[in-house]
This record gives C-alpha cells, sequence and structure tokens, in this order.
C-alpha cells in the first residue's frame, strides 16, 4: 500500500472510531497528514506528522497541549524480510502511555470513563512489524512547540539499530524568525566570500556589541560566530535542546506576564529586540530553566560574508539570571556578568549534541575585567577576555572526538 493509500486508511478508521466515542469532539481535523514526513533507510520507511493544539484537541477531544502532552502520529513500513521493532524511548524517554494521557487529558481518573481510555489505547503506535507489513498510530510525547524534533529508532533482529531524525514544523506559535527573508537580507554586491585570514580579520573588525534602534548605546558583547546554513543552524540548536522564540503579540505578552507572575517556565518566549546591521536580531534561541527568570538565551545575525559558500553568523549568547518589565522595552534580562562562561557552555553542547565539526576563536569584543566590567544597554555589568567563539555546524553527528580545534592564535584566557 503506498503511503498516501495508508493515510488514507488511517484517517478513515480516526474519523470513524472518533465519531463514536463518548465525549470526542464531532469535528475531525485530518490537515495535520498534509503536513507528514517521510524518510526512508535500510528498507523501513517512516512518516510522521504532528497535529497542532487545535488538531489535537479536535483528534482527542480533550486539551492535551494544556497538560503539555502532544501527540505523535507515525507509520513505521518493513519493507525487509525480517521483523522490525520500533523503540519508543528513542523518541522521548519520558512520553505518556495512552490510558495516562487520555487520564491527564481529561483533567483527572474520574473524568476519563472507559470509552475514553480504549479511544486513546487504540490509537497507539504497535511496536512490533513484520516483514512487509507496516504500523500507524501515535505516541504522546513531552510538549515541543514551534519545531518538534525527535528520532525514531528501530531495531533488527540482525541487531542493527536504524536511526531516523526528524524535524517538523508544528502550527500555532508565530515565531520571530519566521517573517526574514534571508535570501534578500543583502544585495549580491555586499555579500562577501573570503579566505581564512581575510574572515578571521572581518571578524575582528565587526562591532564589539549589540545596540539600540538608533544606534546611540552598547549593549551585551558579540561574543558569538556560527558558521552555516540556515537550516543547519535551525536543526543544530533544536538537536541540542534550544527552543525557538516567539515574536512579540498580545498572546505572547500574555503568556510572558503569566510565567513572571507565576515563576513558570516558558520556553518560547520572546527577547527584547537588539540591534546590529541596523535590525534587530534575525532569529533567537533559549534554553529555558525552573522558570522564565533563569534562562540561557542567544541571537543571531545572519552576516553578509560567506567562508567556503557557507553563510557567516555574528550573534550574541548570556545567562539570564532575572527578568523584569520596563516602560520602554517592555521586558528586559538581567544577565550573569560572567559572559564568557555562557559562551564556553555553548560550546559543550554543542559538542555533546554532536552539532559541532569545527572551532576557533578570534579578538574584537574587547576585554573587560571583574574588577572593571562593562554595562549594557539596561546597565548589567559584564567581563569578558574579549574573544569571539567561532562554530562550525555540522549538518551530520560528529564524535566529540573528532571536532576540530582551530588555534587562530586567540585562544580564550583559561
Amino acid at each position: 500500500m503506498t503511503v498516501i493509500g495508508r493515510w488514507v486508511l488511517v484517517t478513515g478508521m480516526l474519523l470513524v472510531a472518533a465519531a463514536t466515542a463518548q465525549g470526542q469532539g464531532e469535528a475531525q481535523n485530518s490537515a495535520f497528514l498534509d503536513r507528514a514526513i517521510s524518510q526512508s533507510k535500510a528498507d523501513v520507511t517512516i512518516t510522521v506528522a504532528v497535529p497542532s493544539d487545535s488538531e489535537t484537541r479536535e483528534l482527542f477531544g480533550v486539551p492535551l497541549y494544556k497538560r503539555k502532552i502532544q501527540p505523535v502520529w507515525l507509520d513505521i513500513s518493513n519493507d525487509r524480510e525480517s521483523p522490525i521493532t520500533f523503540l519508543p524511548l528513542g523518541l522521548d524517554p519520558q512520553y505518556f502511555t495512552p490510558i495516562e494521557s487520555a487520564l491527564l487529558g481529561a483533567g483527572g481518573a474520574g473524568k476519563a470513563d472507559a470509552t475514553m481510555r480504549k479511544f486513546f489505547f487504540d490509537r497507539k503506535i504497535n511496536m512490533f512489524i513484520e516483514p512487509g507489513e507496516n504500523r500507524s498510530g501515535f505516541m504522546f510525547t513531552q510538549l515541543q512547540e514551534g519545531t518538534k524534533s525527535f528520532n525514531v529508532d528501530v531495531y533488527t533482529d540482525e541487531d542493527q539499530l536504524v536511526n531516523f531524525t526528524f524535524f517538523v514544523p508544528v502550527p500555532g506559535l508565530q515565531l520571530d524568525h519566521h517573517d526574514v527573508d534571508w535570501d534578500n537580507l543583502y544585495p549580491d554586491e555586499e555579500v562577501r566570500a573570503l579566505e581564512k585570514d581575510d574572515l578571521i580579520e572581518a571578524l575582528e573588525a565587526m562591532p564589539c556589541c549589540t545596540t539600540d534602534k538608533k544606534a546611540e548605546g552598547t549593549g551585551d558583547p558579540l561574543n558569538l560566530v556560527v558558521i552555516g546554513s540556515v537550516d543547519d543552524v535551525y536543526y543544530a540548536f533544536i538537536r541540542a535542546g534550544w527552543d525557538e522564540t516567539e515574536a512579540i503579540s498580545r498572546s505572547s505578552l500574555t503568556k510572558m506576564g503569566k510565567a513572571f507572575v507565576t515563576g513558570s517556565e516558558y520556553g518560547s518566549s520572546p527577547v527584547s529586540g537588539l540591534y546590529l546591521f541596523g535590525r534587530p536580531q534575525d532569529a533567537a534561541f533559549q534554553k529555558a530553566r525552573d522558570n522564565i527568570n533563569e534562562r540561557n538565551h542567544l541571537r543571531l545575525w545572519l552576516s553578509p560574508l560567506r567562508f567556503e559558500g557557507v553563510p557567516v553568523w555574528l550573534g550574541q549568547i548570556s545567562r539570564d539570571i532575572g527578568v523584569r518589565f520596563t516602560a520602554k522595552t517592555i521586558t528586559t534580562h538581567k544577565v550573569d556578568p560572567d559572559v564568557d562562561e555562557t559562551r564556553e557552555f555553548l560550546v559543550e553542547n554543542l559538542a555533546y549534541s554532536q552539532a559541532l565539526a569545527k572551532l576557533g576563536y578570534v579578538d574584537g569584543v574587547g576585554a573587560a575585567s571583574l574588577e572593571a566590567p562593562r554595562g549594557n544597554l539596561t546597565g548589567d555589568p559584564y567581563f569578558t577576555d574579549g574573544k569571539r567563539v567561532v562554530l562550525w555546524i555540522s549538518s551530520q553527528p560528529k564524535d566529540f572526538d573528532d571536532i576540530e580545534d582551530l588555534d587562530w592564535g586567540a585562544q580564550p584566557v583559561r
């Protein structure tokens, strides 16, 4: 059966079953299957799709996203001559079982009757797929809005692990980078292809720090350079556990205010706009901690530089140790003064997530000591050895021992 045929069959089964289940919504939404993504490897084909919040409510009749539960639909086709086994832990080591999802989604055991529990249970993906067979169904995972990243691992009877990695856009969030026209940020005559020595010189000549909209102040240090394509950069940071950020809007400000008051986590919280090249950041990522007041976050600007045909980004990374609202900028962050520590955190983070191919260091920020720190736009002090780390993103998993450490004569102070 073709992939399209399987979609039609599974969708029809979902619609019929859902229409008869007590407590389920009348209108069922299968539009999420139009966004399905397929990969094939070693005679195994995996097709995945992730319904949005509203689509999930229509499919299951309860607010799973509100309970931090996100269904992932899988279709696994085994064209091998031997059985394969799907390994759920590879997709999400803290996944929810179907009945657990029904109970949590309904708001408690007393609100999820036997029909609802069976409805969820019947929709689960089967782990075992015989030769020439395909299995379709849902896994219930931890919520990850924006771009959902996960692995799908299957195990063969030849003791072979076949691994697939997916990055699936999920509608719902207004992400800050979705409106960027990457191909037209710079006219052709401004784009510069540089060799190594010229690249180092150009990076050292870049501004030391971010600024404000009027280019009148000196902000956080630009201590980060990333070399990689748009897709590779996004996938690398998402794979390393960084969240995309929402654009500032009424909805995101409401969620941010609630998180600020309650001290809860808001993984896609907007970041304030800092300026370089006459514009606010092109993209921002954050790694949330226990609450909105504590997070690592970074901003990236695509520069007009190219190295070996690959885009060069300039960026700023810092660690939030507090968040406060202001009349001027809506929200601002209070940074840990030791910005070099956060810079090195990113190096290790990308290395451990196998997303880093090479790294080096250049000057350009300017040193500031602990005893005589500099200040950013909101008056927060920081100290630094003045170096920028240059990170080459790897589109393929890179072992820790294979990362090339370049000595460009500007090694950081240890």
